[in-house]
Parts: structure tokens; sequence; C-alpha cells
């Protein structure tokens, strides 16, 4: 059991040293509001890769300005974007790491200075701003900014491309009845909801062959939300559309009250795995080597996706080898300190 944690695992043409991902995190470090990569970004990523995390996810990078999280995101809206992206990517692999991007569009959850939009014209909460119900020409741009963000991505020398469809952000909003009121071909039931999803994945494809993920939102802990049921409808659907991971998480999609514990969304990615017959990431307050090792020793998930305890702690592979009894190849420099 434990040693599976620290075994190689190949997805698509690409294969990982061990099955610990750092999970994307907005780090808000563009200052000047540029979306370009900076020394923050280029410390904060390589370092690890150094520490002998398997896959790095970049934090949220927006593929429209419009759709950024907030103003100091990274973006992938220019090929102006790409030259910085190209470094991240050269540092990591520098020190064995494997590293993808997620492309993302915050819908009404943007916090971007201008007119935001989204499936339906319903705000997050009285903090946010009223989004704009988006027009089937303002869908259509941004499907193909996700293909433009997808070529950009591949431009860059990425290893995986990760589409964000969880946390309440555009995708999620299409997804959810809660957020999503339309009555035309991208609203109505789940196959109508599901629409703008499956034409992002395709257009995705069209620019992308190398292994590509989809983060969720498994369960929205609100009544009439989506449940774990329709995500494994959902992933059963792009699994046929060539997806090779779901990330799962949960939540974001309208304010809930959610009581994590640790490994509390774990049940979700194992569950999706067996019944959808594809491979899982499982995130959420994962933290202790033993618990990594446990979820991927016994096939609960693929991969462990760890966030905070990342911030934490760069080298956490090291500590937790350390703790279990396995020995990992350390950076040559670092040999001599490397216990």
């Amino acid at each position: 059991m434990t040693m599976k944690l620290f075994s190689p695992v190949t997805i698509r043409q690409m294969t990982l040293k061990n099955r610990i991902v750092m999970s994307p995190m907005c780090m808000y470090s563009c200052k000047d509001e540029s979306g370009l990569v900076n020394d923050w970004h280029r410390t904060h990523y390589t370092s690890r890769a150094v520490g002998q995390v398997g896959l790095i996810i970049i934090e949220a990078t927006a593929v429209t300005q419009q759709g950024r999280i907030s103003v100091h995101d990274l973006g992938i809206w220019s090929d102006d974007h790409i030259a910085g992206l190209s470094e991240l990517v050269r540092l990591s692999h520098e020190h064995g790491a494997k590293i993808g991007i997620q492309l993302a569009h915050a819908g009404r959850k943007s916090t971007d200075h201008g007119p935001i939009i989204a499936p339906s014209a319903i705000r997050f909460n009285e903090s946010y701003k009223q989004p704009i119900e988006m027009t089937l020409e303002q869908i259509h741009d941004t499907v193909q900014a996700f293909r433009d963000g997808a070529r950009r991505a591949a431009a860059a020398g990425f290893d995986v491309i990760e589409i964000h469809a969880a946390h309440g952000y555009l995708i999620n909003q299409f997804l959810s009845p809660l957020t999503n009121q339309r009555t035309d071909e991208y609203g109505g039931d789940l196959e109508g909801r599901a629409r703008f999803l499956m034409d992002v994945i395709e257009a995705v494809k069209q620019e992308w062959q190398g292994p590509l993920f989809v983060r969720v939102s498994a369960e929205e802990y609100a009544p009439g939300g989506l449940s774990v049921d329709d995500h494994v409808i959902l992933a059963r659907k792009m699994k046929s559309l060539g997806v090779d991971l779901i990330d799962v998480s949960t939540g974001g999609v309208v304010p809930a009250s959610i009581h994590p514990y640790p490994g509390y969304q774990v049940p979700f990615a194992e569950r999706i795995r067996r019944e959808a017959d594809i491979a899982t990431g499982a995130v959420g307050l994962i933290t202790s080597p033993e618990q990594a090792a446990e979820i991927i020793g016994n096939d609960r998930a693929d991969l462990v996706f760890l966030g905070r305890e990342l911030l934490r702690d760069p080298y956490w592979p090291r500590t937790a080898a350390s703790k279990l009894g396995i020995k990992i190849t350390p950076p040559e420099q670092y040999g001599r300190g490397w216990l």
C-alpha cells in the first residue's frame, strides 16, 4: 500500500514518477494585471518540482481577461503569455516534474473591472456584481477562447491541460440548475446544461492531444443542486469525448454551509472512479502521508491532489517518503541533507 503512492503511473503518453499532484491554487500575484508570469511564479512552482512533486498544475489561468477570478490572476488570453508559461514548463522539467495548466473562466464570480457574464443573470451574492446573461455569440466566443488557450498551452509545452468546471465558475454555472435558467439548447435538462462543457472539451481536443483532466464539484451542498449521481453520468460522457481523469472536488456554486474533515471529498472521487470507469484525482484536506498512501493503495483514486499542505511544505514528498520508510532520489545538490 505504501509503495504505490510513490510508484509511476502513465496517463495517455505521460508518465508521472509518483501519484502526488500539486493542486491548482490561485496566487493573485500578477500585480500589474497583465496576467504574465513573474518571479513569484518561477520560485513558487519550481520549488515544488525540486521537492519531488510528480505533477504540478498551475493556478486557474484565464482564457479571457473578462474571465479572470481576480485581476491579479495568470492569463492565457494572448500569445504574449506563452513565453512566461514556457519558462515554468522548462524549470519544472529540469527537476523531473510534469506540469499542467488549468484553463478557467470565472463567469459570475469574476471580479474583473468591466461587465461580467454568466449563463443566467443571477449574482453569486450581494458582494458580487450582477452578471449579464450570455448570448449565443458570447457562448461560442468563449468556447473559442478555451480552444485558443489550449493552443497556447500546447505551444508552451505543458504536459497536461485541466479544464476548470468546478467551484462555481463559468462551466459549473452552466452545469448547475441553481445557476442556469436558460431555455435554449444550453439550458433545461442535464444534457442541455452540460452542452457548454462538452463543447469546450471538443474545442480543446482540436488543439490538444495530451492528457486532459476536468475538475468538477461533485456535490453542491444545496437543495436542487447537482450531486455525485449527476457527475457519474457526466463523467461517462466526458470519458467518451477523450477526457482522461476527473479531478473531484465539491462546492462553490452557491453560498453553502460545508463542514470539511480530513478526506471528506475522497468518497466522491472513489464513486466516480468505480461507476464511470475513469481515473480520478482525490482532493480535500489530504495532509498526512498515511492518508495519501491509503487512498492510492486501496484504489480509491489514481492521484492525490494536495493544496494547502504543499503551501506549508514544498518538500512534502520527501517528508512523506521519510515517514513511510520509502527511499526517493533527491536533487543531486540536496543529497547530503536528504534524510
